[in-house]
């Protein structure tokens, strides 16, 4: 009988998953690539490693794994409808990467984590900032709850404050920029070509500082180094894959496993203990961007509903 031969195996499993769950095993790849990545970025950290050298190396790595799809679409891969646009985004985004790196090497990792939850938070207040979008009381509710979270989790103005916490905000903020400024772009353009915006801006961002705070890596920090820049563009490969294959409100939930994983990782390696406040601001926080993230899913199915026939 012709035809293409059958999966077999491992191909064949994969095959029979339905889009969902092969959307929540990308995602589940991803949380765990980004954590991990958190845990090399901070052993950096702690052997005096700057945030800028990781930066710049994270880049410079990231920026290898991207040549072969760049040499595939030669010197296209840079051409854009919206390059100016390209470029803030890509510089908000290597500001974002920056002050990350600073914020995990000085905060406990679940911590850390727990505070790049807010993400969904800063993006509804951006929605109706830069994108002109409505928003509804209770996602407005939401997002409050979710700062309330915050709030307990950091304590301003308590002993324990630490100004790593606005540090993390500030990177947070400036991923929700970058990602806003991509609803803004014009449609048709490729995931590759923004990477590459990506890597060329923080490079040259990054290149001056990492110079002068350039510290001789051993070999085993030369593979975390690489290890960061691989593991990070290949994260963020896998988040468009889950998005792409599942529901968003099916496979956005899989991304809490990062606050577990961060948890155990910080225990295990780094000795790291949450406090009740740490625990108690991260429900609140995680609570919170799960339902925003569930009223956006539900809107989103509500809006590609076709309308009601109209009665005879």
């Amino acid at each position: 009988m012709n035809g293409a031969p059958a999966p077999q195996g491992l191909a064949a499993a994969w095959a029979r998953l339905s889009p969902n769950h092969r959307g929540a095993l990308w995602m589940i790849a991803a949380s765990a690539g980004f954590t991990v990545n958190s845990a090399f970025v901070k052993t950096l950290s702690a052997e005096g490693l700057d945030a800028f050298q990781i930066s710049f190396a994270r880049a410079l790595f990231s920026l290898a794994a991207l040549l072969p799809f760049c040499y595939r679409t030669g010197i296209g891969v840079l051409r854009s409808k919206a390059p100016a646009l390209q470029v803030v985004r890509s510089v908000s985004a290597g500001l974002a990467m920056v002050s990350g790196f600073y914020a995990v090497g000085a905060l406990p990792l679940a911590e850390y984590t727990a505070l790049t939850f807010t993400l969904p938070m800063f993006a509804v207040l951006l929605a109706v900032l830069l994108l002109r979008e409505q928003v509804r009381w209770r996602r407005w509710l939401a997002t409050f709850v979710g700062f309330l979270g915050v709030l307990i989790m950091v304590r301003p103005g308590a002993a324990a404050f630490d100004p790593a916490a606005l540090v993390a905000l500030a990177s947070v903020l400036g991923i929700a920029i970058a990602v806003a400024l991509v609803k803004l772009l014009p449609a048709g353009e490729s995931h590759v070509t923004m990477l590459t915006y990506f890597c060329l801006a923080s490079l040259a961002m990054t290149a001056g500082p990492a110079l002068l705070y350039w510290q001789a890596p051993s070999a085993f920090q030369w593979l975390l180094l690489a290890a960061v820049g691989f593991l990070g563009v290949g994260s963020q490969a896998m988040i468009i894959r889950a998005y792409r294959s599942g529901e968003v409100s099916f496979v956005a939930p899989f991304d809490y496993l990062k606050l577990i994983l961060a948890g155990l990782i910080g225990f295990l390696v780094f000795a790291e203990i949450p406090d009740l406040w740490t625990v108690a601001g991260a429900l609140v926080i995680v609570g919170a961007t799960f339902y925003i993230a569930r009223r956006e899913a539900a809107q989103q199915k509500a809006a590609a509903r076709p309308p009601a026939a109209p009665l005879p």
